[in-house]
């Protein structure tokens, strides 16, 4: 355990992945030189110098491949669907400190283009030989992952972080090998180039809280891909939903980044502003799957004009390409010449200085094997992060944090006044009975509104943890870390008053075992409920799934209808009910140690009727059991997270974000 509290040396090495490094002679200098990479203008004289990069698409297609069976094919035979081609021999090439436009039609393959440029595809569905950086051929999309950022067009972000925060936290998990502080000027150099400074602590906000404004957020979510500093930033429409004025702002800030970073933007545009156009060095216009067009916009305008047509005063070259995508496909024969002038040869880097250094190239990681207490350390720091913004986002989440409480106290005082002092006789026996189940019902039921904040952070989950910022286990245990204590507080707010109101079992140790109860069954739930929203697509639908389990699990826990009377084929649900188990253990935890005890006199005489013991015997308990049904509950809180863990895990070597 020493190991894991010692921090390690610092190791520069990547699982499977490509780095983009400047040949030298040792390794440190390798590491030098990527850990400083952020500064703006370093000078050649620092021997600080940047690499200069040229990414090639050639012949690049792509066909969608429906699925294999469908749900029409099992009704009755019908027409198997015909695959669908969605790119066609696609070919360009970007330099540095070039801004690469991807335009065209609706419907045309721009965002996919984008996504497996990204290396958002599966491995099956990628052409090793399309894609090259530096004249080396991209082997698999795992290595574009790591080598390119990219920008979905919806902002992931959690909205209860601020932007200093959100982009902090990225930090924290893509440059590990950093020190705080160093990690720290990062986010602040990266907040005064995104423009970003002055609302660096407002709260990013959502369409319920208030926070930055639109062009604002898209900004941030460029800023958390760029925070590793990646050569390629492809973005994905980074303008579509923003007014004007904040689309400018966010193209001036991609081209202020490629002139100082030396850096390949590749984005696609949809009716972009004339003043807008002037900061894009080529236009990849696309029609049907296939390029119509590739260069500048004068190359463009001249290509209009040989077709014959003269582009109106309230349009750009642009606008009224769309207008004549027809004629510029007629004229996409000339496109192949165009691209002659792409090979020539490549210069590597940016100062002539360094071209003695061997050039820049790219090559496969080197393997070196890291020890235990690295990597402990390593798994150690990534849970505590997580666990460091679990707690923010639950503290601000007033929502959860008040509801939870307030759902405590009031379940808690409100049973207790409606069961206050239960008598100990027969009526006392069936009032107990009742108090255990409907508290079940309840503490069960209480975890739903939790729903809406899990399927929030799934898809900022899977926008991580594709992108190899930390690892779905490390999520998973920092969740039930930072969760173990809160709703520990939350089942004694609801524990405390219930059961000294209603006058349960005066003894101590009874108390602590049914606060303990108590606590296990809204953990079993708040796991259930993360599983259901790993499942679930959408708010609506995990809410029915929810009930619907719940429902299910109450009918059948032997409280409404015995075993022995339930269907052989419903039998399973008995044992895998959640309500089964704390049941039995709130009732044991009641009468075990009065079990011999009176609960019922015949009305003449003082011949007992029924003793706690009885009371345990018609329900199946004539054994202490309590710490087997403690068992069975503590497994199913590690099932359904490890269920979770599984589904998300899967989710995320698949997703496309």
């Amino acid at each position: 355990m020493a190991a894991c509290l010692n921090p390690p040396r610092l190791s520069t090495t990547e699982d499977d992945s490509v780095i983009l490094f400047s040949t030298s002679n040792s390794p440190e200098e390798s590491i030098s030189a990527s850990s400083s990479s952020f500064h703006h203008s370093p000078p050649p004289s620092q021997q600080q110098f940047r690499t200069a990069y040229k990414l090639s698409v050639r012949n690049l297609s792509y066909t969608l491949k429906p699925n294999k069976r469908t749900f029409l094919s099992f009704c009755h035979q019908s027409k198997k669907p015909e695959p669908l081609s969605i790119l066609n021999s696609i070919s360009f090439v970007a330099r540095s400190s070039e801004i690469v436009a991807v335009a065209g039609p609706s419907g045309t393959g721009k965002s996919t283009l984008l996504r497996i440029m990204a290396g958002r595809v599966k491995d099956e569905d990628f052409d090793p030989k399309s894609i090259s950086i530096n004249d080396q051929p991209m082997t698999s999309p795992a290595q574009l992952r790591k080598t390119c950022g990219f920008v979905a067009q919806e902002d992931n972000l959690l909205p209860m972080l601020t932007v200093r925060e959100t982009l902090l936290f990225s930090a924290k998990f893509r440059l590990k090998e950093m020190t705080p502080k160093d990690r720290e000027l990062r986010v602040e150099s990266l907040l005064q180039e995104l423009g970003l400074l002055h609302v660096a602590d407002s709260f990013v906000g959502d369409e319920d809280n208030r926070g930055i404004s639109g062009g604002e957020r898209k900004r941030v979510s460029i800023g958390v891909d760029m925070i590793h500093n990646p050569p390629i930033l492809l973005l994905d429409e980074p303008t579509s939903g923003l007014d004007s004025t904040s689309a400018l702002q966010v193209i001036e800030l991609l081209s202020s980044i490629v002139k100082a970073n030396h850096r390949i933007v590749v984005l696609s545009i949809h009716q972009p502003s004339y003043r807008i156009l002037q900061y894009v060095s080529k236009f990849l216009i696309l029609s049907h799957g296939s390029v119509v067009h590739n260069g500048s916009l004068e190359q463009l305008e001249e290509t209009i004009s040989k077709l014959g047509f003269q582009i109106p005063t309230q349009l750009n070259a642009l606008e009224f390409s769309m207008e004549i995508i027809r004629g510029l496909e007629d004229s996409s024969s000339k496109y192949e010449s165009s691209i002659i002038e792409e090979k020539e040869p490549f210069p590597h880097l940016l100062w002539p200085e360094e071209e003695n250094c061997g050039g820049v190239q790219i090559v496969q990681s080197q393997f070196i094997k890291e020890s235990f207490s690295s990597l402990c350390y390593a798994y150690l720091i990534e849970i505590l992060v997580l666990c460091s913004r679990f707690w923010k986002i639950i503290y601000r989440t007033k929502q959860l944090f008040l509801a939870r409480t307030m759902q405590a106290l009031v379940g808690g005082f409100g049973l207790g006044s409606v069961y206050i002092k239960v008598t100990r006789d027969e009526e006392g026996i069936a009032e107990r009975l009742g108090l255990f189940a409907f508290s079940l019902s309840f503490l069960l039921s209480s975890t739903v509104e939790a729903l809406p904040i899990y399927l929030q952070e799934r898809s900022v989950l899977m926008k991580e943890a594709s992108r190899g910022a930390y690892r779905i286990s490390s999520y998973m245990i920092a969740n039930t870390f930072v969760f173990l204590p809160f709703l520990f507080v939350v089942s004694t707010l609801f524990a405390v008053p219930v059961y000294w109101l209603v006058g349960l079992n005066p003894s101590l140790s009874a108390f602590s075992f049914f606060t303990f109860v108590v606590w296990l069954i809204v953990l079993m739930a708040s796991s259930l409920v993360l599983f259901l929203s790993a499942v679930s697509p959408d708010f609506i639908s995990g809410n029915s799934l929810i009930c619907t389990v719940l429902g299910a699990f109450f009918l059948f826990s032997g409280y409404f209808i015995p075993k022995e009377s339930i269907p052989k084929y419903w039998l399973f649900l008995y044992y895998v009910s959640l309500y089964r188990y704390p049941l039995d253990a709130l009732l044991t935890n009641e009468y075990w140690n009065v079990r011999n005890e009176c609960f019922s006199h015949q009305i003449e005489g003082s011949q007992c009727l029924i003793t706690g013991f009885d009371v345990l015997k018609s329900r199946g308990l004539e054994r202490d059991n309590r710490w087997i049904n403690v068992g069975i509950m503590l497994a199913f809180f590690l099932l359904y997270r490890v269920l979770c863990w599984i589904i998300l895990a899967r989710k995320a070597s698949k997703t496309t974000i």
